[in-house]
């Protein structure tokens, strides 16, 4: 293959399948979704045409209104601040290096859009660069911005990348599913934001034998789309794409742009990088002068963490970065470890916490949970000696309420409260509101004795008439051995459905009395009651 072709390969794909339709001693016979290209070679109109599997890109009016506040950005750094306030706690100087970047580079897409000789002066963007241990909100801080100034986002996580695309994840697939991101508008996605975790990952010694998949081949592919450069809307190997493009040429409809500039888009990558702050400290060390002194002591004893904001461009290479990668993410800033009242506060103030999706499973049983100020501060307590940040709450949440979430939809229980002892001894005080609440309890199973027979009608149309007595022996037993009411009920009554239906064919009888001794013996009451039908006619 020429090198005009291997630089083409949807224009080589479309000549052969063109040369391939053409061809008279080759018989061709064609899918639905074909049909479209057949007709427009055949001069012959065909009724079925291909259907999206998306919806319809939007009118270009509707496009223009996604694109305006793009054109007409107006965002301060202190606004753009004030909004991630409401959803990430601390981390302040993140927050001001974040919208001040986001606020430059938006003011720059503006003035392009305003003024086209702009757009081709030379530009550097503020990629950014942050830093941090994890659960400290990276992604969530860019999230936010994202969803404020309203553009596309996507987040991909380094360590799936490779330098050639077969072995795991090419990464010029990030800006086409920043593409998706955006409903497919191109347009819209070249002033989107790319997230990129992970990257400590990628920090590798240079390969000193063959080609490494990811190290410094990705960085360096990496480099290329963080500077200006053209992505193919659809991969070489993507030839659901590619026929997608030759069919809609086929059918005469307006070419779309075919690649996506990275000229505009803003690259954020992040990582943990736990050995860096390690590095820093060792080279913060080596630069004093003495040792042993009290100031050496304090540093020993505090996390490595705390070093990042420290960190120069050349712990980042001794780190394994390639020099020119590392130079084309100007502004870096690092986030501060969440302590305990960190945390706190994040249960009790942050916008969206998991605390409230907590709730929210519990209001979808109809139970209302009241958490107090100790049960906070002891989740918090617990959440920091996880040492993974805010997802230590996840852990410490879950392990709270994990019981409560099995046993209590099964009860009349509709509220109970949440100590700084529930928190410590979850299973010791479920027992406790359990037996409290015995008397809710007991009624909530007689209940669902009712919502099995109800259940029981509309599955095989006869009656079960429960007498009270059979109610309590059946929650006794469901008690006793810590299953559902529906189980033991199912269990006992597995065969009912074939034994009443005999008995109905013979007396055309639909309703059954269940009574103790069909809950204690269901198999001979029931063989009883298909004996004594045999003695029975539907008149009698």
């Amino acid at each position: 293959m020429t090198k005009k072709d291997d630089d083409n390969p949807l224009e080589e794909i479309q000549k052969q399948l063109h040369d391939l339709l053409n061809n008279k001693n080759v018989q061709v016979a064609f899918a639905p979704f074909m049909e479209s290209m057949k007709a427009k070679d055949g001069g012959e109109k065909v009724e079925n045409e291909v259907k999206e599997s998306k919806p319809p890109p939007p009118e270009d009016a509707t496009r223009d209104e996604r694109l305006d506040t793009i054109r007409s950005f107006d965002r301060r750094p202190k606004e753009i601040r004030d909004y991630l306030d409401r959803f990430v706690i601390k981390q302040e100087q993140a927050k001001r290096v974040l919208s001040v970047a986001v606020c430059d580079h938006y003011n720059h897409v503006r003035r392009c859009l305003e003024n086209e000789k702009l757009a081709k002066n030379e530009y550097v963007k503020p990629n950014v660069l942050l830093l941090g241990p994890t659960g400290v909100g990276k992604t969530f801080l860019m999230r936010n911005v994202a969803k404020l100034i309203g553009v596309p986002f996507i987040k991909a996580d380094a360590t799936k990348f490779s330098e050639t695309g077969y072995v795991g994840y090419d990464v010029e697939d990030i800006v086409r599913d920043l593409v998706k991101s955006a409903d497919g508008d191109v347009e819209l996605a070249e002033f989107g934001i790319v997230y990129v975790d992970e990257i400590d990952k990628i920090a590798s010694e240079s390969s000193k034998t063959g080609k490494d998949v990811s190290g410094r081949g990705v960085q360096i592919n990496l480099l290329k789309l963080m500077e200006e450069t053209e992505v193919n809307l659809h991969a070489p190997q993507d030839m659901m794409g590619q026929m997608k493009s030759f069919m809609d040429m086929q059918k005469g409809n307006k070419p779309k742009k075919s690649t996506v500039s990275t000229r505009n888009i803003l690259f954020i990558v992040s990582g943990a990088f736990d050995q860096l702050g390690e590095n820093i400290r060792k080279r913060l060390d080596l630069n004093r002068i003495g040792f042993g002194s009290a100031e050496e002591n304090i540093s020993s004893s505090e996390s490595a963490n705390r070093f990042l904001s420290q960190a120069e461009t050349r712990d980042f290479i001794d780190y394994g970065f390639e020099p020119e990668f590392i130079g084309r993410l100007p502004v870096r800033v690092s986030c501060e470890e969440l302590n305990k009242d960190d945390l706190a506060q994040i249960l009790s103030s942050s916008e969206g916490n998991v605390l409230e999706q907590y709730k929210n499973d519990f209001s979808g049983y109809d139970i209302s949970i009241e958490i107090g100020e100790d049960a906070i501060e002891k989740i918090a307590e617990k959440a920091a000696e996880e040492k993974t940040g805010a997802r230590g709450l996840v852990t410490i949440l879950e392990k709270t309420f994990r019981d409560f979430k099995f046993e209590l939809p099964s009860t009349a229980i509709r509220d109970f409260s949440v100590s700084a002892n529930t928190v410590e001894n979850p299973g010791e005080e479920l027992e406790i509101l359990l037996e409290e609440r015995r008397d809710e309890l007991d009624d909530s199973l007689l209940e669902d004795v009712d919502r099995y027979a109800e259940q029981f009608r509309k599955e095989c149309g006869y009656i079960l008439k429960f007498r009270k007595v059979a109610k309590t022996a059946i929650v006794k037993e469901s008690i006793a051995e810590g299953r559902s009411v529906r189980a033991i009920c199912e269990r006992k009554f597995s065969d009912f459905i074939h034994g009443l239906g005999i008995i109905n064919q013979r007396t055309g009888k639909k309703e059954f009395v269940i009574d103790k001794k069909v809950v204690d013996d269901p198999d001979k009451e029931l063989s009883q009651w298909v004996v004594e039908s045999f003695g029975k006619s539907k008149d009698s």
